[in-house]
Parts: structure tokens; C-alpha cells; sequence
């Protein structure tokens, strides 16, 4: 993992203790005694934030002119200062060498984490800034979606993603590696549901050579290939009790037993696991270890399925008609105002992947550049009559049927797929009238 804290400080009573304030926020952390060779220090670990701490008003003056040093080999590094005592010509000091904060020492206990943990989170959120989301949608519930990744990759506790079928389960669980600390290590990931239970520990933990018939040669395991990043567990819900006994120990420990093995071996990696299903009811009904879902359950992702986010829409048919046009060699522009009706309607029971596939088959001998209800496959609109896929405002539809039939009612009646008698009915309902 990287460096997250390098510490400069001469004094080993003071670093011992600041060592002590930063080790409760599970933070990892450097030192540097000399203060000489800070720069060097920092050139070689890379750390998110430097900590400058001068039990002396003679070092902390040395201190400032340190940070100068660094900040022309990295502006984007944070600086903090951290004196004895503080005065006016310090604190100007410290404003015109761009330090980020100015702390003094008997207050470090009550402010020292508060003010790296935000700078760390200030790091990550400009890094979700600069990424490229892959999770589209400016709903409320996406942008609050999006803001509680943000906090929960800052930490390394262990995620569960829950969520329908075609949500993004996977694409959040990569967007909290690229963003946190760990997204220079691997990403692992793990299809739960595909692994047989007799070669989980195979293919999680890994062997040794010999460990069975046909182990020719050692293999490191899912856990191994991730050391330093993230394993993320897909269709966890769908792994039997006796493999998720066998998980329950690594996330515990941290410890690996591959088969063969003589001794167990130390992981570091941050698990993230995902299902399609309920995992209340999973530990409810025995299907799902009530301790390995207190280890998982730490940070709870839900996503929104799409029928509950349908302004996200347009945002999501665009991008996937920029990214079909790049491949089909198109220029397709847009839908027609009935096939974008037609697409909120629908409640998508697939959520986002139902509609990269729909659009996906329509861009299939596609010949105009833009799209109408008529170029949508079969398979589509049989579903939305199954589905019986009507505008909430009934009122509105029928009248914009009679409108558009010039209140040929029998002809309205085709149009909405209803009785002669339902027109009746609902024209009575509603107080309609020609006229």
C-alpha cells in the first residue's frame, strides 16, 4: 500500500508520539529524522502528505524552508507543519510557502487526524474528478451514489455491493479501486458463482507443486495475484456454506493457506464483495454465514435499479450510441420523441445492461441516422405489451390518442390496445369531451 504519511522530525520523542496519534487512523506512515534529506525522502515513497514537526522555534523556521525545497518537485503533495509554538510571523510564513495547515503541538492530539484525513479525502476526490466515470447518470440517488464511493474508497474497510441484476455492480466495485490508495496494486476479480466448490481453495489460496495430482507447478491463488489491491467478490450470494467457511479465515487473518502449504501466508488486499440477491434474507434462511456478512457488511453500496432512476435515461442511450457509432462505423444521432416515450415507459427489468443490449441490437442493420420505435427488435415491443408499459397519466394518454384520431374512438381504441367499452369507461371517467 502506499505511502499515505511521511513524518520529518529530529526529535524521536516527538515522532514516537505522532506516530502513536496517526497509528489510530490506520494510516501508513514514513519517517524522516534528517531533515536534509526530506526531499530525497519524498522523491523515493511519494507520500500523499508530509508532516514537518520542530519541537524548536529554530527548526520550525528550517521547517518552512524545507517545504519550498519539495513543493518545486511536487505541487500536488500536501504540507503540514506542526510546531510548539506558533506566532504571527509564522503563520505568514507558513501562508507564503503554500503550506496546507499550521498545527500546533498541544492541540495535535485533537487536530492532527481530523486535518490529514481531510487532505487524504480532498487527494481522492480530485482523483475522482480526473476519472473517467464509467457509472453514468446525474439522478440524486447517482450523485449521492457517487459522493458515498468517494468516502468509502478514502478508508480500507471491506465493502458490500448490493443491487439488482445489470446495475453496475462491477463497475462500482472498479471505480472504488481507481479511486483509493490501492489503484496502483491489482484489481482481482472473482466470479463466485462460477468456481466449483472443490476448486475453491485452488483457485482463491493457490497450491503448491505436488499438493495433488497433476500440480506439476506452484500457483498463486486470487488472494496472492492481489497482493497490495483489491479482490472483488462477484455473485458472492451464490457460494455454498462450505466455501464461505473457508473465506471467513483470510478476510479474518489475513492469512493464506494454499494446499500443499507447510505455513500460512500474510495478504494484504481489501475485499469487496457483491451480490444480486438479499443477504438479510440469505442469513435469515442459513443460506449465507451471519459472521462473514458482519465481515463484508463494513461499507453497504446499494444501486438504484434503473426503473427508480429513469431521468438517467438519455444520459445512458447517448453514451451508448457515441460508443456503438465508434464501432459500427455510424453516425446515428439520436431517437425520435416516440422511441425516447418508449424507453422511459419501459421499467427495465435488466436495468443498465437490458439497455446497452437493446441498443446494441438496434444499431443491427440500422439504416437511418435516427432511431425510431420501428427499428427496436421485435423482442422489445412484445415485451412492453407483456408488460402493459402505460404513461401514469392514463387521462393524458387517452386524450392524446381521441386527439390524434380526430375521437375515432374505435380507432383510439386500436391505438391503445384497449376495448371499445374501455374507451367508453374511461372517457366517462375522466369528463372528456370533443369539444
Amino acid at each position: 500500500m502506499k505511502t499515505q504519511i511521511l513524518v520529518v522530525c529530529a526529535d524521536p520523542v516527538w515522532r514516537r508520539s505522532l506516530r502513536c496519534i496517526l497509528a489510530s487512523g490506520h494510516l501508513e506512515i514514513a519517517e524522516c529524522s534528517d531533515r536534509a534529506r526530506a526531499a530525497l525522502c519524498c522523491a523515493s515513497i511519494d507520500p500523499a502528505v508530509v508532516l514537518f514537526a520542530s519541537p524548536t522555534g529554530d527548526g520550525t523556521w528550517k521547517d518552512i524552508a524545507t517545504t519550498a525545497e519539495i513543493r518545486m518537485g511536487s505541487c500536488k503533495r500536501h504540507m503540514v507543519l506542526l510546531t510548539a509554538e506558533s506566532s504571527e510571523d509564522i503563520a505568514v510564513a507558513a501562508l507564503r510557502g503554500r503550506l496546507d495547515d499550521l498545527i500546533r503541538y498541544s492541540r495535535a492530539a485533537e487536530e492532527l487526524l481530523p486535518v490529514i484525513t481531510r487532505l487524504l479525502g480532498n487527494l481522492l476526490k480530485d482523483s475522482l474528478e480526473d476519472f473517467v466515470d464509467p457509472m453514468i447518470g446525474s439522478s440524486a440517488s447517482m450523485r449521492e451514489l457517487k459522493a458515498y464511493l468517494a468516502k468509502v474508497a478514502s478508508t480500507d474497510s471491506n465493502v458490500l455491493i448490493t443491487g439488482e441484476t445489470g446495475t453496475g455492480k462491477e463497475l462500482a466495485a472498479q471505480m472504488l479501486h481507481r479511486v483509493s490508495r490501492r489503484r496502483s496494486k491489482p484489481l482481482i476479480s472473482v466470479n463466485c458463482a462460477a468456481i466449483p466448490e472443490a476448486l475453491v481453495e485452488s483457485e482463491l489460496f493457490g497450491y503448491q507443486r505436488g499438493a495433488f495430482t497433476g500440480a506439476h507447478t506452484s500457483r498463486d491463488g486470487k488472494f496472492q495475484l492481489a497482493e497490495g489491491g483489491t479482490v472483488f467478490l462477484d455473485e458472492i450470494g451464490d457460494m455454498n456454506l462450505g466455501s464461505q467457511a473457508k473465506l471467513l479465515r483470510v478476510i479474518d487473518n489475513k492469512q493464506v493457506d494454499s494446499l500443499g502449504a507447510k505455513s500460512s501466508q500474510h495478504v494484504n488486499v481489501r475485499v469487496i464483495a457483491a451480490t444480486n440477491q438479499d443477504p438479510e434474507q440469505m442469513v435469515s434462511e442459513n443460506r449465507f454465514r451471519k459472521d462473514l456478512y458482519f465481515r463484508l457488511n463494513v461499507a453497504r453500496v446499494y444501486l438504484t435499479p434503473l426503473r427508480e432512476r429513469k431521468r438517467d435515461i438519455p444520459e445512458l442511450v447517448e453514451q451508448s450510441i457515441r460508443e456503438l457509432n465508434r464501432r459500427f462505423g455510424y453516425q446515428v444521432e439520436g431517437c425520435t420523441d416516440y422511441a425516447w416515450k418508449l424507453l422511459e415507459r419501459y421499467d427495465w427489468p435488466g436495468n443498465v445492461r437490458e439497455l446497452k443490449n437493446l441498443m446494441e441490437a438496434t444499431f443491427i442493420g440500422l439504416e437511418s441516422r435516427i432511431i425510431s420505435h420501428d427499428d427496436f427488435p421485435m423482442t422489445f415491443h412484445r415485451r412492453m405489451e407483456s408488460l402493459a408499459c402505460v404513461p401514469v397519466d392514463e387521462r393524458q394518454q387517452l386524450l392524446a390518442a381521441l386527439s390524434a384520431t380526430n375521437w375515432n374512438k374505435s380507432k383510439a381504441a386500436e391505438a391503445l390496445q384497449w376495448s371499445r367499452m374501455t374507451i367508453y369507461r374511461k372517457i366517462a371517467k375522466y369528463h372528456l369531451s370533443s369539444r
